[in-house]
């Protein structure tokens, strides 16, 4: 039986050609190999696994070599590079700083240095793990670091760059190794595979190197493990139950249900998930994945931001075509926050199960709103065409959206639009006239142009500007279109009825200010009357957000309520609503569960069968 090696040895690069992942280190090592610039002090910093200590060697056994190739590799036939290769090498020597890391095997490396190599030009002195020296054996190390002898050169080998001596990184020529990449990991365990006579498709290999994170030797371990495991041929099912992975076909499967908003079957997905032993975050965190992956593909020119095998992409690319892009970016905003959420969870199952179902009912509630909006231009033409209409009477306007009509998920530029329209295609209403009898057509005629005359001559007057019509003008983008005329807005006072809708049109405008929109939706007005008009006082829950309201956003409030309902003689005040009026809402996720059961029959239908657990 013959001894076995692991791959992680038995591929170590022993040349710069064979290292993976570091081209541009590989390249300035041999450049200054070639001009004769070496320095006497290397560091090399990175994560594990990455060649830090193989670059190391190889740099070593090069400089040694007595006939390198011209693309100054080592020739491997030398004394040197014979040495080296059987472990007798004198010239070479490595150092483990996490175990001889005090001052006493400083001093004996001191001593040691100024012995001259016995074969080759340089005597190499390698310590992996620096940062593992203790303080005292760094200050130790300094003075012979900064000017050793001719022939001595130190390499230092590192994964916590930040644990070093600013005194000992400005000795050194600092090299930070990268994280090797998918596919370049995918290439070598390739390579491997096709030398070892290991039967793995491309899947299960880049399931592999994704598990690896970057890392050469964890993947090759990782590959050892997975050949261990499946013997010669290795099928991507065996890789997934071996490595205990998340296949990409639940991902796939889940989408699906939740465009077609099948959410039993989502539910279900999940709990299998669960119940193969797989964590419930990784769970969250590979949908948020796949959605992401799902938003690069849509477009052709982020195709090198897939680290996947084609058949994926291809996977990826086809499902994508049928997700609309705001579909997408919601989804992917849900299972962001349900990841940040869910360790504050006290029920992490239904936390994330109420997330499903949210991504079920997402696509519904998309297509509701793209509908609501397409109607309001049909409502504004229609009051444009009657408004143009000479001979029909003048009827009131009833085309101005609710709040109750608007979604509350609605994004804010599609709120806009409907805020403008209504305010703009909404004036005050007015008693259509009776018909009158008929007249001779010169007295008709006489009192048209009587009639047009006032309103030429009003035409051309400037309009008044007044230092409070300034003040309480508004500047929300929303409602800078909804300004009506002056003299109108001055003398009309609306009713109860339409100050209550005007104010819930005032919520809708504030919605890309949640915190504020909230406030003002759960606040009770009163009406009461006022010297110039009407006086509107609506209440909030303490004296801060009083405080908060009158001193930044009152007069901005008032002036924005006043274009919305077509009048200046509306007032706005702020008052507190008193401990003994105030209603406790859900606080808790418990709380807010039962809540959310009361109000929907479905979610507690849901519960019931699945017997799930609320407290």
């Amino acid at each position: 039986m013959t001894e076995y090696i692991v791959s992680a040895r038995k591929y170590r690069p022993d040349n710069f050609e064979s290292l993976v992942g570091q081209d541009n280190i590989a390249r300035t090592l041999k450049n200054s190999i070639v001009r004769g610039q070496l320095a006497h002090a290397y560091l090399f910093c990175g994560p594990r696994g990455v060649g830090k200590t193989s670059t190391a060697r190889i740099f070593a056994k090069t400089i040694n070599c007595s006939n390198p190739t011209p693309d100054m590799e080592p020739c491997g036939k030398c004394e040197s590079c014979i040495s080296f290769a059987e472990g007798r090498s004198y010239c070479i020597h490595e150092l483990d700083a996490a175990s001889n890391n005090g001052v006493d095997d400083i001093k004996a490396l001191m001593e040691q240095v100024r012995i001259p190599p016995q074969v080759g030009k340089y005597s190499v002195y390698i310590i992996d793990e620096v940062h593992m020296l203790s303080q005292s054996a760094f200050n130790a190390f300094l003075k012979t670091l900064e000017e050793p002898p001719a022939h001595a050169i130190f390499i230092l080998a590192t994964t916590e760059k930040h644990k070093i001596l600013p005194t000992i990184l400005s000795r050194c020529q600092t090299y930070d190794f990268n994280r090797i990449t998918v596919d370049n990991i995918v290439k070598n365990l390739r390579h491997i595979a096709d030398m070892e006579g290991i039967t793995i498709d491309d899947e299960s290999l880049h399931v592999i190197a994704r598990k690896a994170d970057g890392a050469m030797r964890d993947a090759l371990t990782i590959f050892d493990q997975t050949v261990a495991f499946c013997g010669t041929d290795v099928k991507y099912e065996d890789v997934l139950s071996n490595l205990n992975v998340l296949d990409y076909e639940h991902c796939f499967n889940l989408v699906d249900n939740f465009l077609a908003g099948d959410y039993p079957s989502a539910l279900l997905a999940f709990d299998g998930i669960l119940a193969k032993g797989f964590n419930a975050l990784h769970f969250v965190s590979a949908l948020s994945s796949h959605f992401r992956n799902l938003i690069v593909s849509r477009s052709a020119g982020l195709d090198a931001l897939l680290e996947l095998p084609d058949s994926l992409k291809k996977r990826y690319k086809e499902q994508a075509e049928r997700c609309p892009l705001q579909f997408l970016y919601e989804c992917l905003n849900i299972t962001v926050q349900c990841e940040s959420g869910y360790r504050l969870s006290v029920n992490p199952r239904l936390h994330i199960e109420f997330t499903l179902m949210k991504l079920s009912f997402l696509m519904k509630n998309l297509s509701g709103q793209q509908a609501h909006p397409a109607a309001q231009p049909s409502a504004v033409s229609a009051a444009s065409a009657t408004s143009a209409a000479p001979a029909a009477p003048v009827q009131p306007q009833h085309a101005a959206p609710t709040a109750s009509s608007v979604p509350p998920s609605r994004p804010v530029q599609a709120a806009a639009p409907s805020v403008q329209a209504a305010s703009a295609a909404a004036p005050a209403p007015e008693t259509p006239a009776a018909p009158a009898a008929p007249q001779p057509a010169g007295s008709a005629a006489d009192e048209a142009s009587s009639a047009r005359a006032p309103r030429r001559r009003a035409a051309r007057q400037p309009s008044s500007l007044s230092i409070k019509s300034l003040m309480n003008g508004p500047e929300d983008p929303v409602v800078a279109g909804a300004a009506t005329d002056a003299g109108q807005a001055a003398s009309v006072l609306p009713s109860d009825d339409t100050i209550r809708l005007r104010w819930k049109e005032l919520v809708v405008a504030y919605s890309s200010k949640p915190r504020l929109a909230n406030t003002l939706a759960s606040s009770k007005l009163e009406i009461t009357d006022h010297e110039d008009g009407k006086c509107v006082i609506f209440s909030v829950l303490n004296m801060a957000q009083k405080t908060w309201i009158e001193e930044k956003l009152l007069r901005e409030l008032e002036g924005t309520f006043r274009k919305l309902a077509g009048s200046s003689r509306l007032y706005l005040r702020v008052d507190v609503v008193p401990d003994e009026q105030s209603e406790a809402g859900p606080y808790t996720p418990s709380e807010k569960a039962k809540d959310l059961m009361e109000k929907n029959a479905e979610v507690k239908n849901l519960i019931s069968d699945f017997g799930l657990d609320v407290k």
